[in-house]
């Protein structure tokens, strides 16, 4: 079964930036697509991006359009997550996950187990 460990988190000011990688073991990564979610203090997760198996498509929550990027390099197994902009509001431990199908709903799916993710602090 693929591992993932999510990495790059940090303390940073708003307005900085951040960029979070997500590793996967294993051989299979190349045919998933990924997604990133958080899960902010005191509140449920979220879903924040998804990429597609070969990167070609890629989709955003709202909150986050035009200030993070997701991209992967499936020669290397990671995934990436450029953060912009970073505002309090993003403040959240960050998570990656894999699904079969880039049109997964992603703000609904259920996902196989979660890893520890990396905390992401933005102080204002």
């Amino acid at each position: 079964q693929m591992q993932l460990v999510e990495s790059g988190g940090g303390l940073v000011q708003a307005g900085g930036s951040l960029r979070l990688s997500c590793t996967a073991s294993g051989r299979s990564f190349s045919t998933y697509a990924m997604g990133w979610f958080r899960r902010a203090p005191g509140e449920e997760r979220e879903f924040v991006a998804a990429i597609s198996y070969d990167g070609s498509f890629t989709r955003y929550t709202d909150s986050v359009k035009d200030r993070f990027t997701i991209s992967r390099d499936n020669a290397k197994n990671t995934m990436y997550l450029q953060m912009n902009s970073l505002k309090a509001e993003d403040t959240a431990v960050y998570y990656c996950n894999k699904a079969t199908s880039f049109y997964t709903n992603w703000a609904r799916g259920v996902f196989s187990s979660w890893g520890q993710g990396t905390q992401v602090t933005v102080s204002s």
